[in-house]
């Protein structure tokens, strides 16, 4: 009984931080899913496209980068507001890590 308290303290942690993990990268594909597929079809294909490496040029600082890109774009215009909203700021943390799940590097294929 003694070690199974012990065992319960000390890998529920782990398990809940692993699962949270998951849980941002189903977001991710589901945010790129409503708000990059229209443009960026097929979606495997493009996620696929980067390195993790490059990925992370265009996601750093709360994926300014990646806001930037678009917005200099005119056949991105249909995704400006979103770009300037504060949900994407919030949401880019999921989209990251998405992108990164599935990165050129990774080995892995998104399922759509």
């Amino acid at each position: 009984m003694f070690v199974h308290k012990y065992f319960t303290l000390l890998f529920l942690p782990l398990f809940l931080i692993s699962t949270e993990s998951h849980a941002a990268i189903y977001k991710g594909q589901s945010i790129f899913i409503k708000k990059c597929m229209p443009c960026h079809k097929p979606g495997e294909t493009f996620v696929a496209k980067y390195k993790k490496s490059e990925w992370e040029k265009f996601l750093k600082s709360k994926a300014k980068p990646l806001a930037t890109l678009h917005l200099k774009d005119q056949k991105a215009k249909k995704s400006w507001d979103y770009f300037k909203s504060k949900k994407y700021m919030k949401e880019s943390k999921h989209l990251r890590d998405f992108l990164f799940e599935y990165a050129k590097d990774s080995g892995k294929i998104p399922l759509f």
